[in-house]
């Protein structure tokens, strides 16, 4: 799962703004007949590094929205976003999802999927390549991908950790 240090402790100054994701009814029968109750998945990020995902439910459509949202606000991770793209390759898995992230060069776009690319526009990845291998579904892909990104080292992060300058990190 994502590391603690990448870890939003406080959204005061942060201007978020989110994605729904999914709806799901969720149908209880009950002796009086049928009781729905809605269940929302939900993406929160400032498309500049920083994203998280709540899941909220109730009763009506716009209240499990408004819970999931705060949910997410409080889930929130930092993403090294490095010219646009991922630094490196990134395989991660949730449930029965897998997904694959690669870097991509600059004007490729976001070739992701459905909850993978909600999760990755508002982190602010501009470009990246994305596949989902296994379960598509969406809560299990949101949690994979924010796994993802959650381990993602930055340049300067590795070169602090290998004692060397980030130039080099890139020159292998």
């Amino acid at each position: 799962m994502a590391q603690k240090n990448n870890r939003i402790k406080s959204t005061t100054d942060l201007e978020l703004k989110d994605r729904l994701v999914a709806i799901n009814r969720v149908t209880k029968v009950t002796k009086g007949g049928r009781a729905f109750t809605f269940a929302a998945i939900v993406v929160v990020g400032n498309e500049n590094g920083i994203v998280g995902w709540g899941l909220g439910k109730a009763n009506e459509v716009q209240a499990a929205i408004a819970k999931g949202v705060e949910a997410a606000k409080k889930n929130l991770i930092k993403v090294p976003v490095h010219n646009g793209t991922i630094p490196h390759e990134q395989v991660a898995k949730f449930g029965g999802s897998r997904i694959l992230l690669k870097p991509a060069s600059t004007g490729t776009g976001v070739k992701a999927g459905g909850a993978m690319r909600a999760v990755l526009e508002s982190a602010g990845v501009h470009d990246v390549l994305a596949k989902s291998k296994g379960s598509s579904n969406p809560h299990n892909l949101v949690k994979a991908t924010i796994a993802a990104l959650g381990e993602m080292r930055s340049p300067a992060t590795v070169a602090q950790h290998r004692g060397i300058t980030v130039e080099k990190v890139f020159k292998g």
